[in-house]
This record gives C-alpha cells, sequence and structure tokens, in this order.
C-alpha cells in the first residue's frame, strides 16, 4: 500500500500508540492493557479503512521480555516466536508494512539509571543483549529501520555521572547495532535511527536534541550513512522551545531525516503527546514544516507517536475510543497536507511580515 500525498510516502501507526493505557505521573491507567495480538488487528482494521499504511513497535509492545531467556525469540516452539507468527500473520493479510523495531530500554526496573549507558557493565552487556533481540525481531517482521530512542540514557545528578565515559559507552553500544546487521546479514534494514530527547523519564538526557544526534552520528559512529535522525515533532524539540520548521530543514541539509514521529505539543512542557493539531497551538508551525519539507523536495514516512486524550479515553467503548484516536490521526494528516498545498512563494516586494500575513490568508482560504 501507499500513501504518497505531498511529501508523506506513508502513515504508520505504532503498536505503542494504540496500546497506551494513559496512565500518567498523577493517575493510574485508564484503558486495561490491550494484547499485542488485539493491537495488530486494530492496525489491520485501520488499514483496511484507509487511515494507514504501516507501523512499529517497542520489542515489549509485542512480547514480553524474560532477562532470564533473552533469546526466547529463537525458540521456533516458544511462546514468544508463536505470538510473532500471529501477529506477522495478521499485518501481513492486512497489507500492513512494518516500518521501524525499537528496543525498549526504559520499562524495566533493571534499566532505571539507563540501558546502553549504565554505569554498571552487567547492565549495559544486557542491554546489548535485548536490543540484539529486537533486531532479530525486526528481521522476522520485516523492520526496514532500527530507532534509539534515548529511554533513560540520561542524568539527574551531574557529580554522579562518569561523563569521560557515557559518550563512549553510547557509541560502543550503537556501533553494535551495526555489527549485528552486518554479521546477522539482516538486509532487511535500510537504515537505523537516533530519536532524541531532552528530557523524560530522565531530568537530563545525552542526546536532547537532534543537533546533538547529528553530531554525535557523525562523531562517533563507524557507520554514520547508516544512521539518521527520527525527530519527535512537534514534541521533543518543542520541549526545549526550538522549531519543527528549522529542525526539519537542517536534518534535510544534512540528509539525515529517514522519517518523522508526529504528535503536537505545548511549547517548554513536559511530553504532551497530543494527537497531530490537537491542543492550543501548533497549528502554523506544523503546516509550515510540513510545506518546508515539500519544497526541500523530502519525501518519507511519517509515524505517529503520542496517545489519545486521557478525557476522550472510555474504558466501556475502548476499541471505539481507539479507533476514533486512529481517524483523528489520520484526519491531521490530510489537514496539515491541504492547508500547506494552499500556500504560495511570498509575492516580490513583500515585507517578512507581510509575506507571512499573506501566506496566513493563504492557509486559512481568505
Amino acid at each position: 500500500m501507499s500513501f504518497n500525498h505531498y511529501c508523506v510516502t506513508m502513515r504508520s501507526m505504532p503498536f505503542w500508540c494504540i496500546g497506551n493505557p494513559l496512565s500518567d505521573p498523577f493517575g493510574g491507567p485508564v484503558l486495561e492493557k490491550w494484547d499485542s495480538v488485539d493491537v495488530a488487528r486494530l492496525i489491520a482494521w485501520a488499514a483496511g479503512e484507509g487511515l494507514i499504511e504501516a507501523t512499529s513497535y517497542h520489542d515489549d509492545d509485542l512480547v514480553p521480555w524474560n532477562p532470564e531467556e533473552p533469546e526466547d525469540d529463537l525458540d521456533p516452539a516458544g511462546e514468544t516466536r508463536r505470538k510473532l507468527h500471529e501477529i506477522k500473520s495478521i499485518l501481513s493479510s492486512a497489507g500492513v508494512e512494518v516500518h521501524a523495531s525499537i528496543c525498549s530500554l526504559h520499562g524495566n526496573k533493571l534499566f532505571r539509571n539507563g540501558g546502553l549507558c549504565n554505569p554498571d557493565p552487567a547492565i549495559r552487556a544486557l542491554a546489548a543483549r535485548k536490543v540484539e533481540r529486537t533486531l532479530r525481531i525486526g528481521r522476522f517482521l520485516g523492520a526496514k529501520y532500527y530507532v534509539y530512542w534515548v529511554a533513560r540514557d540520561g542524568f539527574e545528578v551531574p557529580i554522579c555521572t562518569d561523563w569521560a565515559n557515557v559518550y563512549e559507552w553510547l557509541a560502543e553500544g550503537l556501533n553494535h547495532v551495526t555489527d549485528y546487521i552486518r554479521e546477522q546479514q539482516m538486509t532487511n534494514y535500510l537504515g537505523a535511527t537516533i530519536e532524541p530527547k531532552p528530557n523524560e523519564p530522565r531530568g537530563q538526557m545525552f542526546l536532547p536534541t537532534s543537533g546533538h544526534a547529528v553530531g554525535f552520528i557523525l562523531g562517533k559512529l563507524r557507520e554514520p550513512a547508516f544512521w539518521g535522525v527520527n525527530p519527535e515533532l512537534l514534541q521533543h524539540e518543542s520541549m526545549c522551545l526550538l522549531n519543527a520548521v528549522m529542525t526539519v530543514s537542517y536534518l534535510c541539509s544534512l540528509n539525515k531525516l529517514k522519517f518523522l514521529h508526529f504528535g503536537s505539543q505545548i511549547k517548554a512542557q513536559f511530553d504532551n503527546d497530543f494527537p497531530p493539531l490537537i491542543g492550543p497551538e501548533g497549528l502554523k508551525e506544523t503546516v509550515f514544516m510540513f510545506k518546508a519539507l515539500h519544497d526541500i523536495g523530502w519525501k518519507g514516512v511519517v509515524e505517529f507517536d503520542c496517545h489519545m486524550l486521557r478525557a476522550e479515553a472510555d474504558p466501556e467503548q475502548r476499541q471505539e475510543s481507539c479507533r476514533q484516536f486512529i481517524r483523528n490521526c489520520s484526519e491531521a494528516v490530510d489537514i496539515a497536507i491541504a492547508l500547506a498545498e494552499r500556500i504560495g512563494r511570498p509575492l516580490a516586494g513583500h515585507g517578512q511580515a507581510a509575506a507571512d500575513l499573506a501566506g496566513i490568508r493563504q492557509m486559512c482560504n481568505l
């Protein structure tokens, strides 16, 4: 399947967006946790409705991880392989592409002080084995990318942080990704990405912005051409008051924008993870972000990275709540593209303010 409208080739709805039970630091889950097979069926439904074309996942979204059995996926008769087969069958039958495979190094309490950057070498080694398992799951499902989400690789107390080594540990962990892909001949992977984040869950993260991620890729990784960035916009860059239009333009100039994670955000707040275009701000920034991508000539996958509003989650109508959430996300892409397509180039002789107002008139069809 393909979407191929404006600068967007496909829309991807990941497992973690649908399966989110909507807990927050001040309240427990609103919805019951979905079984991953049921999430796969919802994704297949969305594809059948023409709302999406692809999906992604964290490894823990699909099958639970037991640190005592880090290679459970290799047992052809085991429960892990059985469940992965069932999920693959559901997605394949619906024509859903698997876009990215992401290792969860944030949920388990073992990684509370970091995964690839944990000061304990035994924990770093365990994190590396979990990454290997995630890469194998991705090969089985045909994932196109591996994503390093910065997870808990960060700090609260700088005096307790081993600054001489943390970035060496991180480089070692990410170089191991490409080494393992080559050793195992995982030809499904077109590349790998870093998804930067300024804070949350940790107080400070080691790769807080897209600029940090690009610098790390070019300066520290052995195969920089294989690696890119998938910024989460508006969320992650807006959390530290940066602008999405600048972010995507900068990444495109370096050929490092592999794909885009998409949602909405109130600037300088915690990670709101609003659905795209939803909330009190961000419409103009989002629309001009899409226009910039089109003007640059970038085309690629837009992957939702958000969750439904907690107030809208209905425990009595869980499935319909999730279906409406998917509809809302898909409609937001259509709206953003439609508004961006209205905007032309500024007329000669206009000052910047007048040109901006003219662009808004075009966008609003005034």
